[in-house]
């Protein structure tokens, strides 16, 4: 049995007001066009973090084939979504933005018309909000399925505001694997100053899993970067404040899961006890699987996601079965290619 418990990152969690609308706007302009599923549902599971309420809720999950996660697009229906009380400020706890890769930073920025950035290593960057108030960074990475001539690629992590890093570091690098430390550096930074908050002074820690040949989706999901960020000398607000998953706003992170036994395990014996375990195979419309939840230190919801069956030739009703199959071995490319099959095309 391998010690690799994630492939990378599945998707992170979008609250909207209009899910189609938004798959729309990030399928035209980042080019996140294949919905894998697009489900209505209630999500009755989730109460330790819905204040007791069953919200119903319409999700689409959208992927780019040119490799990284997917936006999981999450309408509530019923109750419907609060938005935040203020706009989030760099620093402020909880998930602030998301890294969407690129195969062309430079490139991808001019056609989005943002200015590029330099990042503490040196590498370009370049900052966007969509059209919903939500950050979103462009940043380059190597690990690719199908490179696109738009040079839009998925999700390869996420910016979260942290209270402690050392704290921090114990679950994201210890517990969690992300144990490549691309940079650890305080003080105030040039790429940061565009953002509200960000001319103040911060300790940023960047966290990085180079991908392991190894889970069904390995080649699409590719690396992970997380980069954690410790507001000094000022009291960060807290993102979620007064709101709850499903609410306007990034409303987790999940990761794609090879062992959720040996992580509940790993995770409890850390102090990062599951809040929620569907155990068994959930039903998720046109997908299935085994899902959980965990807080880190700050109360920031992170999701893992064990998968057990998936679309292949959704067209066909053709489904495959990975528990039968093996957690670890590799789908082939041809396989996971069909999935974008379903691919839509832009308004």
């Amino acid at each position: 049995m391998s010690n690799n418990l994630f492939t990378g990152i599945q998707q992170v969690g979008i609250g909207v007001e209009n899910a189609e609308e938004a798959f729309k706007w990030y399928n035209k302009n980042l080019g996140l066009d294949v919905p894998v599923f697009d489900d209505v549902a209630r999500a009755e599971l989730m109460t330790p973090h819905t204040n007791g309420i069953i919200r119903e809720r319409r999700a689409i999950l959208a992927v780019n084939m040119a490799g990284g996660g997917g936006a999981e697009i999450w309408q509530s229906n019923d109750p419907l979504p609060l938005a935040a009380k203020k706009e989030a400020s760099l620093g402020d706890l909880g998930i602030f933005c998301v890294k969407l890769k690129s195969s062309n930073v430079d490139a991808l920025a001019s056609k989005l018309n943002v200015a590029v950035q330099k990042s503490p290593s040196g590498s370009s960057i370049a900052w966007l909000k969509d059209p919903y108030g939500n950050q979103l960074q462009i940043v380059p990475d190597n690990s690719w399925f199908k490179k696109k001539a738009d040079h839009t690629g998925g999700v390869l992590g996420v910016i979260i505001g942290v209270s402690n890093m050392d704290a921090s570091l114990k679950l994201y690098r210890d517990v969690l694997g992300m144990s490549e430390v691309m940079y650890d550096e305080e003080g105030v930074f040039e790429d940061f100053k565009p953002l509200k908050g960000g001319e103040r002074v911060f300790r940023r820690v960047l966290l990085k899993k180079s991908e392991k040949a190894e889970g069904a989706f390995y080649k699409l999901f590719g690396n992970i970067e997380i980069e954690l960020v410790e507001l000094k000398n000022a009291e960060p607000s807290v993102i979620m404040e007064g709101r709850s998953w499903g609410d306007l706003g990034f409303i987790h992170l999940c990761f794609d899961t090879l062992n959720m036994e040996a992580f509940k395990a790993k995770a409890a014996a850390a102090g990062f006890p599951f809040t929620v375990d569907s155990g068994n195979t959930f039903d998720m419309g046109e997908a299935g699987g085994r899902f959980s939840y965990i807080e880190d230190p700050d109360g920031t919801l992170l999701e893992f996601v064990e998968t057990h069956k998936v679309p292949v030739l959704k067209k066909l009703g053709i489904f495959i079965n990975l528990k039968k199959r093996g957690m670890l071995k590799p789908l082939p490319n041809w396989m996971i290619s069909t999935l974008g099959w379903g691919k839509v095309k832009p308004d």
